[in-house]
C-alpha cells in the first residue's frame, strides 16, 4: 500500500545525498588535481574532473530513482521522484559534456596543440575512450529527444526504447571512469567505493524493475478476460487471476502493465486501475491516444498480461483533513473512481467530473454509485473551458479550503485546476495531483 511520503525522510534523504555529493567534489583534494591548478591546463583540467564527477553523482542518483525502489516512494512519492529524476537529466548530461569539452582543452593546453588535433590524439592513445565518447554521443542524443518539444513529436514506444540506452551508455562510461579518472588512478578505496556504489545501483533496478515484477506476474498469472467499450475512444480491459486478493494496491494507484502479444509485448505503459481487485477480477481503463493504447481494443481474451508496480501516492493515505474533494477531467476518472473505494462510509466526499461531451463522462455512473453509499455529492460539469472555466469547480464547494483536494487528468487540465483551487485557499500539503500523459 502507499503511504504518504514522509518530510523527516525526505529532509534525510537531501542530507545524505548532499554529503554524498560532498564526498565527491572533495576528490580532487585527494588525487592532487587542485594543487596542479596553476600548470598548463591546470584550471581546465580541475574543472574538467570536477564536473566528471559531479555528473557521474548525478546520473548514480538517477539510475537509483529509475530503481522505483519503495523506500523512495515512501520518501519522496511517485511523481516527486520522476520530477526529481527529470530535474537531475539535464544537469547529468551537461555536466559529463563539459567534462568531455574542459579535458580536451585542458590536454591540448598541456600539450600545446590545437584542440580538434588532441581530439584524435585522445582517441588513440587512451584506452576506454572510444567507449567513452560513444557513451557521450548517446547521453547527448537522449538528452535532446528528451527536451519537451521534440519528446511530444515522438510516438512514446519508440522515445521509451531509445531512453533504455542511457543504461548502455552509463555502462560503457563506467570503465572509462575508473581506469582514467584522476580521482580513482592510483586510490584504490575510491575505486572500490565507486564500483560499489555503482553496483548497488544496478542491483537496485535488476530487483524492482525486474526481479520482483518478474515473481508478481508469476504469482498473479493474469490474462485478459474481456475488452468492454466505455465510452469515444475508451475501454476496460477486464483481467483475471491468481490471488488477487494479495495484491497490494491502493485506489488510485497505478502499474506498468506489458500485454504480451507479438505486436506488445516490448512495451510496457502506465495505467490506473480504475476497479480494485474483486477477485478473480482487476479492471483498467485506458484511452487510446496512441498506438499502443488503440492497439488494446483489439486484443483477444486469454492474452496474458505481465505487470510492474504498483507506483503512485494518488491515495488515501496522503490524506490530511477529515473530507476531500476528488476532481477529474477527462480519463482522469479512473483514479478517483477507484480511490472512492478506499474512502471510509459516510466520509462525504464532493466528486467533480469535468469532460467536453456527456459522452466523454466514463464511469460517471459508478462514481456517482460509490459517492452516494458514501453520503457524497456528485458534479457533472460538461463543455468547453469557455463555457465550463476551472472557477466553476471552486463555486460548487463553499469548504473548499478546509479539505484536501485530488486533482486527475491532462497536463493541461491538472495545472489549472490546481492553480484554481490554490488561489481559493487550499495549502500545497492538502493538494495531491495525478497527471495523464505520455
Amino acid at each position: 500500500m502507499s503511504r504518504r511520503p514522509s518530510s523527516t525522510a525526505f529532509y534525510a534523504t537531501l542530507v545524505v545525498g548532499g554529503v554524498g555529493l560532498g564526498l565527491v567534489l572533495g576528490l580532487p583534494l585527494v588525487d592532487g588535481t587542485l594543487s596542479e591548478i596553476h600548470l598548463g591546463g591546470g584550471l581546465a583540467m580541475f574543472l574538467g574532473s570536477t564536473s566528471g564527477l559531479a555528473g557521474t553523482y548525478a546520473a548514480l542518483l538517477m539510475v537509483v530513482m529509475a530503481s522505483r525502489a519503495p523506500a523512495l516512494e515512501r520518501t519522496l512519492g511517485q511523481d516527486g521522484v520522476l520530477r526529481w529524476h527529470r530535474r537531475l537529466a539535464p544537469w547529468t548530461i551537461g555536466l559529463i559534456a563539459a567534462h568531455a569539452v574542459l579535458l580536451t582543452i585542458a590536454y591540448a593546453q598541456a600539450a600545446h596543440s590545437g584542440v580538434w588535433g588532441e581530439v584524435g590524439v585522445l582517441l588513440r592513445t587512451f584506452p576506454n575512450m572510444v567507449t567513452a565518447t560513444v557513451a557521450l554521443a548517446i547521453m547527448v542524443l537522449i538528452g535532446l529527444i528528451s527536451i519537451r518539444q521534440v519528446r511530444t513529436r515522438i510516438p512514446r514506444e519508440r522515445w521509451w526504447v531509445l531512453h533504455l540506452f542511457m543504461y548502455v551508455a552509463l555502462a560503457l562510461a563506467f570503465a572509462h571512469e575508473v581506469v582514467l579518472g584522476p580521482s580513482f588512478v592510483r586510490h584504490p578505496i575510491a575505486q572500490y567505493a565507486w564500483t560499489l556504489a555503482w553496483v548497488a545501483a544496478a542491483l537496485l533496478v535488476l530487483t524492482y524493475r525486474v526481479g520482483v515484477p518478474v515473481y508478481r506476474s508469476r504469482r498473479h498469472q493474469l490474462r485478459v478476460a474481456e475488452v468492454l467499450r466505455e465510452g469515444p475512444n475508451v475501454i476496460s480491459v477486464i483481467l483475471e487471476g491468481r490471488s488477487l486478493d494479495r495484491l497490494a494496491i491502493a485506489g488510485g494507484q497505478f502499474c506498468e502493465w506489458r500485454f504480451l502479444t507479438p505486436r506488445l509485448w516490448w512495451q510496457a505503459h502506465p495505467f490506473t486501475v480504475s476497479a480494485l481487485p474483486q477477485p478473480p477480477y482487476l479492471r483498467l481503463t485506458v484511452k487510446g491516444v496512441g498506438d499502443f493504447t488503440r492497439a488494446l481494443a483489439s486484443v483477444a481474451p486469454g492474452t496474458r498480461v505481465a505487470m510492474e508496480g504498483p507506483y503512485g501516492a494518488f491515495t488515501v493515505h496522503a490524506q490530511r483533513r477529515r473530507n476531500a474533494v476528488l476532481i477529474a477531467g477527462g480519463v482522469g476518472v479512473t483514479a478517483v473512481r477507484s480511490l472512492l473505494e478506499d474512502l471510509p462510509l459516510k466520509s462525504r466526499p464532493v466528486v467533480v467530473l469535468r469532460a467536453a461531451t456527456e459522452a466523454e463522462l466514463v464511469l460517471a455512473d459508478e462514481v456517482e454509485e460509490l459517492v452516494r453509499v458514501r453520503k457524497g455529492t456528485t458534479h457533472r460539469l460538461v463543455g468547453n473551458r469557455d463555457e465550463v472555466p476551472m472557477e466553476a469547480i471552486v463555486r460548487l464547494v463553499p469548504d473548499l479550503a478546509k479539505r484536501d483536494v485530488f486533482v486527475s487528468g491532462s497536463t493541461g487540465f491538472v495545472r489549472d485546476a490546481a492553480a484554481a483551487v490554490q488561489r481559493a485557499g487550499v495549502p500545497a500539503d492538502a493538494l495531491h495531483q495525478e497527471i495523464y500523459a505520455l
